[in-house]
């Protein structure tokens, strides 16, 4: 691409190379060339008939018509109102998980107690839900957790970049929090629940770019799932909450678990796609973390 044309030529050029690989290659191609520039979007909108020397745009849009992810390539991406930093192959902070947020704050909310409440983000990947959290609920002790070293680094990244306190551990599950905490208020997850054999169906920027193992869960995709409604209801008060980001279809599966493990007021939360996206329910009988699992 010519690297001396107008700011809107670019664009355009930009945009027609892009269309193949996304739905929103305009918005794109200007993020990119904003990004390239070091310049608000805004501001270069307001530039479009200028003439730019536009050469460091060019690596980022041979990036981007990669597959890779515009957060990989900006190094950060805007969840609930912050900004987090993002490093491949973690995953990037999507705005469906913003209802994970939405639900976890309300549940919150509603507590009378004047104790402070504890939460655990398990399978934190970039940490996204935990701060978030942390910085919208102050009073609460929040724990993040993640099996892999670079996803607990990042959460505690993020969290310090917005000067909030979460605990970050690394392990699976819940093994690493159960010294740090003896009872939860809630416990959120955004867990892997895609299905081993839709990977080949999914989209090139998340199988060329994306960890697998964030996002596979065996044959149905509710392995993880499993685990963690089964081993919450040794971690949770009585009406402590478990709140669950799930996959398309599978909300009414995960709902069945959950009563089968004893958790009531179990309800879906849609997405703004009107998906059952996140599942949420009350510990009801909380059993003992010495009691034999199933």
């Amino acid at each position: 691409m010519n690297q001396r044309l107008t700011i809107a030529h670019w664009i355009a050029q930009a945009c027609e190379q892009l269309a193949p690989i996304t739905e929103t290659p305009r918005l794109e191609a200007e993020l990119l060339l904003a990004r390239a520039l070091d310049v608000p979007r805004a501001s270069l909108l307001a530039r479009l008939h200028e003439t730019a020397d536009l050469a460091a745009a060019t690596p980022l849009l041979a990036r981007r018509l990669n597959h890779e992810p515009l957060a990989h390539i900006f190094g950060e991406w805007e969840f609930f109102g912050l900004s987090m930093l993002v490093q491949a192959p973690l995953l990037t902070p999507r705005p469906e998980t913003e209802h994970l947020v939405e639900a976890v704050l309300a549940h919150l909310t509603a507590q009378t107690t004047t104790d402070r409440p504890c939460v655990a983000d398990v399978c934190c990947g970039t940490g996204c839900v935990a701060t978030a959290i942390a910085w919208h609920a102050p009073h609460a002790d929040v724990y993040a957790c993640d099996i892999r070293a670079d996803a607990v680094d990042i959460t505690r990244r993020n969290a310090e970049r917005h000067h909030v306190r979460v605990t970050c551990v690394q392990g699976d599950l819940f093994a690493p929090l159960d010294a740090r905490c003896n009872r939860f208020d809630v416990v959120a997850a955004n867990p892997p629940y895609v299905p081993e054999h839709e990977w080949a169906s999914l989209s090139p920027v998340i199988t060329k770019h994306e960890d697998p193992q964030a996002l596979l869960a065996g044959a149905d995709g509710l392995d993880i799932l499993r685990r963690i409604i089964r081993d919450a209801r040794t971690r949770l008060k009585p009406g402590g909450m478990l709140a669950l980001e799930v996959g398309e279809d599978q909300y009414e599966s995960v709902a069945a678990l959950m009563h089968d493990n004893d958790f009531e007021s179990v309800r879906a939360i849609k997405d703004l796609a009107r998906i059952n996206r996140i599942a949420v329910g009350l510990c009801a009988h909380p059993m003992s973390p010495a009691s034999p699992q199933e």
